[in-house]
């Protein structure tokens, strides 16, 4: 395991902090009507931002020309399987060769990778992140079915790939935009185990009035968001 990824001991206190606590249910009612606000939300969405996504592709590209505005990488979805995830790219185009080099600076622990002020950001891709428009791309994942609104983060394969059986309860549900980590103050400060257990704690509880709160919560957190 590459240095910096030791993991901490979590303290976050859940109901699924056991691995043997944890308790899953199919929920297709749930799930169906979530399938249904998914495809209807997200197409409103795109059709009233393909503009602004046409702007700000544009904008990318004369920050930086060397690669395509929209960055594609492959993730996790349900029960392992692989899908392309569509983000704006807030990168130099060799990111991924310059990862290397950086892995002794990584800050995160787990099989995750993050540090505070990462060279490969462009200007405008630290703007883009910064208000976390980089992610609206992902509207077309939730329109075509590989993520929903609400959902654990989709991981990448070589993450998965060092995950405990604990960990892959995160892999039960459909990955969405936000989740309980993403709508927690400081979340750059909860360790690896703490944001696992917080997926699973999600999966057990989930249902619509827990996804419009989170949705509700995650509004509110980008607007007051400080940190990387």
């Amino acid at each position: 395991m590459a240095v910096g990824t030791e993991r901490k001991e979590s303290t976050v206190k859940t109901d699924t902090d056991s691995f043997s606590d944890f308790r899953y249910e199919a929920k297709p009612v749930y799930s169906f009507f979530k399938r249904v606000f998914d495809i209807i939300v997200s197409f409103i969405c795109i059709v009233f931002l393909l503009i602004p996504f046409a702007i700000i592709s544009l904008i990318i590209l004369i920050d930086d020309k060397n690669a395509p505005p929209i960055f594609v990488q492959q993730r996790v979805g349900k029960n392992g399987k692989l899908f392309n995830i569509y983000k704006f790219r807030t990168m130099c185009a060799n990111a991924e060769e310059k990862l290397v080099d950086l892995q002794k600076m990584n800050e995160a622990d787990g099989p995750v990778f993050k540090i505070k002020n990462d060279p490969r950001i462009t200007k405008v891709g630290a703007a883009l992140r910064a208000s976390n428009i980089d992610e609206l791309p992902q509207l077309f994942n939730i329109f075509l079915g590989h993520m929903s609104f609400v959902g654990p983060r989709p991981a990448l394969p070589k993450e998965v790939e060092q995950y405990r059986e604990s960990d892959k309860l995160r892999l039960l549900v459909i990955p969405g935009l936000t989740c309980y980590w993403q709508a927690t103050k400081n979340r750059n400060d909860i360790s690896f185990d703490e944001w696992m257990a917080l997926d699973r704690k999600y999966i057990m509880e989930r249902s619509a009035w827990v996804d419009i709160k989170l949705i509700f919560k995650t509004f509110l957190f980008l607007f007051k968001r400080s940190g990387y």
